[in-house]
């Protein structure tokens, strides 16, 4: 009796250190109308674990950012600061309704940027049509 050759699993698409991100490709310089600048897809609801990696990456495109602004309803209780890259970051909720779906981040005088949360749970199809419709990909 002959067994089959054991395949090896096959590889994540993306390790857990890689942020799974995807921001828009038109600035919001000149509008006045607050808009998605993309989305982001975290692995789970724990923003000591996820923030970290998701300030790391953004730290290279957009500068420090020194404040993030979660829904009290969508994430449970916000650490009130955490430590990115040796910097203290604020981590502050908000009630409000608008805010269920994204987080807020900011820049002390670079600016706001808003991205929508795709659910952990999400599937690989739901994330992509997500993060694609949030970062302007889609018609």
């Amino acid at each position: 009796m002959s067994t089959a050759p054991q395949l090896p699993p096959p590889p994540p698409l993306s390790s857990p250190s890689t942020v799974r991100l995807q921001l828009a490709r038109q600035s919001r310089y000149g509008r006045t109308a607050r808009r998605i600048d993309g989305a982001w897809w975290p692995r789970s609801y724990d923003l000591t674990a996820e923030l970290p990696i998701l300030l790391g990456e953004l730290s290279r495109i957009w500068g420090r950012i020194n404040s993030v602004l979660v829904s009290g309803a969508t994430w449970p209780a916000p650490p009130g600061r955490i430590l990115v890259a040796g910097q203290v970051v604020h981590v502050r909720r908000t009630d409000s309704p608008r805010a269920l779906d994204t987080v807020c981040l900011l820049a002390s005088g670079r600016g706001r940027w808003d991205l929508l949360v795709v659910p952990p749970a999400a599937t690989e199809a739901e994330a992509g049509r997500l993060m694609d419709g949030a970062a302007g990909h889609v018609a």
